[in-house]
C-alpha cells in the first residue's frame, strides 16, 4: 500500500496518509501568542493540511488536543466549538502536557479520513 507524505522533513512530516486516512503532525501556533489566537492558528494550519492531503474539517475522526494549563480549557473550547461543523465533531480528548516550550500553549493532532 502506497504511504504518501506532505511536508517531509528531516524530523517528521506534517501529513501522511495511508488507505485513506490522514495523520497529521501537532500543529502549534505562533510562540508567546495568548492560547485563544494559538488554538485560532493551529486549527488554520489544520485546515491548510487537511486541504493538501485531500480532505477537510468534516472528516475529522478524532483530535487530541494538549493544553500547558487546564485553566485555557474553556478559552480554546470557544474557539474550537466555534470551528467545528455541527454534526462532524470528531472523537476528542483533552488533557494537560508540558509542551515542547513554554511560549506554546495548545497543541492539537488529528487524524482524518480523505474525501
Amino acid at each position: 500500500m502506497t504511504i504518501t507524505r506532505f511536508e517531509t522533513g528531516a524530523r517528521m512530516s506534517g501529513a501522511v496518509v495511508h488507505n485513506g486516512t490522514i495523520y497529521l503532525a501537532g500543529q502549534v501556533g505562533e510562540p508567546g501568542a495568548d492560547v485563544t489566537t494559538q488554538t485560532k492558528q493551529v486549527l488554520a494550519e489544520i485546515d491548510r493540511l487537511l486541504a493538501l492531503a485531500g480532505s477537510d474539517k468534516t472528516r475529522i475522526l478524532s483530535a487530541q488536543i494538549w493544553l500547558a494549563d487546564m485553566a485555557d480549557f474553556q478559552k480554546m473550547n470557544a474557539v474550537w466549538d466555534a470551528w467545528v461543523p455541527q454534526g462532524n465533531a470528531p472523537a476528542r480528548a483533552t488533557g494537560e502536557s508540558k509542551l515542547a516550550g513554554p511560549e506554546y500553549l495548545v497543541e492539537i493532532i488529528v487524524t482524518a479520513a480523505q474525501a
